[in-house]
């Protein structure tokens, strides 16, 4: 399974996008408190595009709890990696492969990094910028992992066809 782990995200927005993301390609989200926002009913319906009640998702107090909980592969995104996130191989589709990103004022502990320096990684980008958007981050780094898989059982046409919908060879 691929799982989506948000060491104490800050930005609802971000957070909901990250959550239809999920949704969308059946990824897991995991939330390392503390958390920059509510994870009320009305708040996540909010963030979550109304696609909640599809997410599967833990709050964890904190990454000691997530990482006693969760075996697997740990993958860490950070400005401070030097190998491209295309550089590993998670073609595996029994491997656990949890993909880390941190806060996004100041990322993920150099404490916590230091213990798996090879599982570093940053998303290549031009030196104009420092880096990207979380959720955009988070969205092209699952579909890596969903590319090399063969994007396992997701659709690749529009489950909601009508008898007016036009395929195009």
């Amino acid at each position: 399974m691929i799982h989506i782990v948000l060491y104490e995200p800050e930005i609802p927005g971000n957070t909901g996008n990250i959550m239809r993301t999920c949704v969308a390609t059946g990824t897991k989200l995991h939330l390392i408190e503390p958390l920059g926002f509510s994870l009320d009913e009305a708040h996540l319906r909010r963030s979550g595009v109304n696609y909640i009640d599809k997410l599967e998702y833990v709050v964890y107090r904190n990454f000691d709890e997530f990482k006693s909980k969760n075996k697997g592969t740990y993958y860490y995104f950070t400005r401070y990696g030097h190998k491209p996130h295309t550089s590993f191989d998670y073609s595996n589709k029994d491997e656990e492969i949890y993909l880390i990103f941190g806060k996004e004022s100041t990322g993920i502990p150099k404490e916590i990094l230091r213990e798996d320096l090879e599982h570093c990684m940053r998303i290549p980008m031009s030196k104009n910028v420092r880096s990207l958007n979380l959720s955009n981050c988070a969205a092209i780094v699952v579909y890596e992992v969903l590319r090399q898989q063969e994007y396992r059982d997701l659709l690749f046409d529009e489950p909601h066809k009508d008898k007016d919908f036009i395929i195009l060879d």
